[in-house]
């Protein structure tokens, strides 16, 4: 007599599963863009996960050698369009070290307050797209209530709330509002307040850690073979932060330091990410009362040329480490430019990450990684 569970497994093995092929995006919000997964399926079961780019292409690098210097420093909005002051400050950076333009002490210290600004900003739209991508609504309207304060500070200082023009090699191009101290200040209250009420409605929910604790794991070891950066890199336990590193600006000064998470799973990427809006607050707050008084830039030439070589600069973005590489022939627009988007290195990991999870789990994982699509096609 065949036994019971004999015979269940008699039957399963001869059903036999047919593997498909299915194609998320490149029209899918939860992409994040026009990003195409070509998806092999088992049933839910994911065997296999091929990022599909290029829907996006500008051909931003090319379009750089046909601009001058200073006309290329708008064009940097557009790449990373959820941090455009970071771009701006990439590719800056790269010019004065290739330059060799010294900027004043009043200018670097407002550069420093902007860019951390900017990077609680690009971590909220993360944490409100990531609760969206979920299912979750109110996180998504709370976290761009608070990105509005930002944008509204950034309107004051430079006339835009998206794209920003801001950097100048050797300076920025505005000074600060005179109620900037004053709005920073009570920035900085507000969110340090909030970010106990993003935990108790987001980070802290069951159903959200389930659907992410244990998710797309990423070892350290495979987190640097793939080249990570930024929070994704760090949640995976390796310390490594371009402002630390290599230290620029006046990081160096300031008492902060980089947050780290062992589990290297989504849980541990969004949850990191809310640490990193803590430690910007403080570095902001301690920047603030170290500005002091004098130049906004320095004295440069209308028509701006760099002498004949190469230099590579990178800085800590948003989402990991953006660099610029420029070549110079000594005319007034650079020979050859290469940039090098976080976003485009940290998606390459993505398959590893959701290979063997559930068709609902890819979504949770690209969400976690934070990738903006300006970015990676370029």
């Amino acid at each position: 007599m065949i036994g019971k569970d004999t015979l269940c497994g008699k039957i399963m093995s001869s059903i036999k599963t047919q593997q498909i092929e299915l194609n998320m995006g490149p029209q899918h919000p939860s992409t994040h863009g026009v990003l195409r997964l070509i998806l092999t399926l088992d049933g839910e079961r994911v065997i296999a996960c091929k990022p599909d780019l290029g829907f996006l292409h500008r051909g931003i690098e090319k379009l750089a050698e046909k601009r001058t210097y200073l006309q290329f420093i708008p064009m940097t909005d557009r790449l990373d369009y959820v941090s455009s002051m970071t771009n701006n400050a990439a590719y800056v950076y790269a010019l004065e070290k290739l330059g060799g333009i010294e900027v004043p002490e009043r200018a670097e210290w407002i550069r420093l307050i902007v860019m951390e600004l900017q990077r609680i900003a690009s971590h909220l739209v993360f944490y409100g797209s990531m609760a969206l991508d979920l299912g979750a609504t109110t996180p998504f309207l709370y976290a761009f209530r608070e990105r509005e304060d930002i944008l509204d500070i950034f309107e004051e200082l430079c006339g835009a709330r998206m794209t920003y023009n801001y950097f100048r090699p050797g300076g920025v191009s505005r000074d600060l509002p005179k109620d900037f101290h004053a709005k920073v200040t009570a920035f900085i209250k507000k969110q340090r307040e909030k970010l106990k009420e993003y935990d108790d409605i987001f980070t802290g929910n069951r159903i959200f850690i389930s659907r992410t604790e244990n998710i797309g794991v990423l070892s350290a070891e495979d987190a640097v073979n793939f080249s990570l950066s930024g929070p994704a890199l760090r949640a995976s336990n390796v310390d490594y932060d371009v402002r630390k590193a290599e230290p620029y600006s006046f990081y160096s000064k300031l008492n902060w330091k980089p947050q780290l998470g062992t589990a290297g799973d989504t849980y541990t990427r969004v949850v990191l990410r809310c640490r990193e809006i803590e430690e910007s607050l403080n570095m902001i707050e301690q920047a603030l009362d170290m500005i002091p008084e004098g130049e906004l830039k320095c004295k440069l030439p209308a028509r701006l040329t760099m002498p004949k070589g190469e230099v590579y600069h990178h800085i800590e973005g948003s989402r990991g480490d953006v660099g610029v590489f420029i070549v110079s022939d000594g005319s007034d627009k650079p020979y050859r430019l290469k940039w090098r988007a976080p976003s485009f290195i940290n998606l390459t990991c993505l398959e590893q990450m959701v290979k063997g999870m559930l068709v609902a789990d890819v979504i949770a994982v690209l969400a976690g990684i934070d990738i903006i699509l300006g970015e990676v096609d370029r």
